[in-house]
């Protein structure tokens, strides 16, 4: 560890070259104290009445001499291993994509047939609900592979309309932080979307878990990941519009890894157009949704703020006594960083929340340049997040943000329920 008068650089290599360094200074001084007690050195002489016999050293001193020895090999041991832990610049940042789904991209339609004749579905176990139905866990008889069935009621027109359009979107999409589709079917009372099945529940979850420790690396993970699929969105020129904790599916419960889910919203953006939309959740919308203004790639941005702000810290931003004052609080731009739960997060963090964040549509980053921004692209900085465990999410005050999470989701879930439209 170095002095505290005396940092090394933040670069992996230099803080090799200082260990070394420092290494190099212990040898020699150890050198110096062994040439200080040779018999050439000291001009010392062995005593003429001790007798070889006794300059040999005895059994007894010889296991001595072999367990001392021992003990020092297993503390140089210990010494490279602490050494080669902080020599790792993110030993835990693992930035590899998702597993892809089991099947390869398909471009899918509604088949007119009964998806009993091909798939069984465990009607009794329930992956997840809202506005649109149900999702059940499936398998497909033919190839025993496992599959989730999105059951939609769709007995309108205009509500087919809306499914075949989701059915479109994830049609254009191919990604591995997206969830795939691999069939449709459709028949009198609604439409089924059998979709890559993901077990390691919502993100949401994740955030209002108060056994399971959140630390700022893990919400970089997250963030990168969620940026990683909209970019591929916006590239394909598609809004995803509903993008919140709910909608965003860990791979499983013990790695970060994420899928956006849920395109039952989404809609492929032609700028020419000048798209309006009146639909959402209200702790998420963007300014520009609530007044009914023009939208864009940059409204699926604020609702990532929104969410970066609450991995952070358990609590959401603009949430009101109720849907009004929400809406009030996201249109005059009212949060903070003044909460407890921010006290060790990192002012790259918070540089990246206040860049997303911003009324003004034009003025927050885009995807490409969150990925690009410090908080989610400097090592060193996911070095020095490594070392520290996040404070605010020890969970003794992050209680209550969890309780308030919990209440926000009923209330959203009653809201999915009562209305197909969540804002209207």
């Amino acid at each position: 560890v170095p002095p505290k008068d005396q940092e090394p650089d933040a670069s992996a290599s230099s803080l090799v070259d200082y260990l070394q360094e420092d290494s190099q200074v212990d040898i020699s001084e150890k050198n110096e104290d062994v040439e200080a007690v040779t018999e050439e050195e000291s001009g010392e002489k062995v005593p003429e009445d001790v007798t070889e016999k006794e300059l040999q050293p005895s059994v007894e001193n010889l296991g001595k001499q072999k367990e001392e020895e021992k003990l020092g090999v297993q503390e140089d041991k210990e010494e490279k291993g602490i050494t080669s832990f902080f020599l790792c610049p993110h030993p835990t940042l693992d930035t590899t994509p998702p597993p892809v789904a089991p099947f390869n991209h398909r471009i899918v339609s509604a088949k007119p047939n009964l998806i009993t004749n091909f798939y069984t579905i465990s009607w009794q176990e329930i992956l997840g609900g809202g506005r649109f139905g149900q999702v059940h866990k499936c398998v497909e008889n033919s190839s025993g592979l496992t599959l989730a069935a999105k059951v939609i009621k769709a007995r309108s027109q205009k509500e087919r309309e809306v499914v075949k359009n989701e059915i479109q979107v994830m049609n254009n999409l191919d990604h591995a932080n997206l969830i795939k589709l691999y069939a449709a079917y459709e028949s009198r009372n609604d439409i089924i979307l059998v979709l890559e099945y993901v077990a390691g529940g919502e993100l949401f979850d994740r955030i209002i878990d108060e056994n399971h420790t959140l630390m700022e690396l893990d919400a970089v993970l997250f963030i990168r990941q969620i940026c990683d699929g909209l970019q591929h969105m916006h590239k394909m020129s598609i809004l995803h519009l509903d993008l919140k904790p709910e909608n965003i599916l860990c791979v499983s419960r013990i790695t970060n890894k994420v899928k956006i889910i849920d395109f039952g919203l989404a809609r492929i953006y032609k700028p020419r157009e000048k798209l309006r939309v009146n639909f959402g959740t209200p702790e998420f919308l963007a300014p520009e949704v609530i007044n009914y203004d023009f939208v864009s790639f940059n409204t699926d941005m604020w609702s990532l703020g929104v969410i970066t702000y609450m991995l952070l810290s358990g609590l959401c931003p603009f949430l009101g006594d109720d849907d009004n004052e929400t809406l009030n609080n996201i249109l005059a731009c009212q949060w903070n960083f003044e909460e407890q739960e921010f006290v060790d997060t990192s002012e790259e963090a918070k540089d990246f929340i206040s860049r997303l964040l911003i009324v003004n549509k034009s003025w927050r980053m885009g995807a490409c340049e969150a990925l690009r921004h410090p908080w989610l692209a400097d090592p060193a900085l996911h070095h020095r997040l490594h070392t520290k465990v996040k404070h605010a999410f020890v969970r003794v005050k992050a209680f209550y943000a969890g309780k308030v999470l919990k209440f926000v989701k009923y209330v959203n879930l009653v809201k999915k329920i009562i209305s197909p439209l969540l804002f209207r």
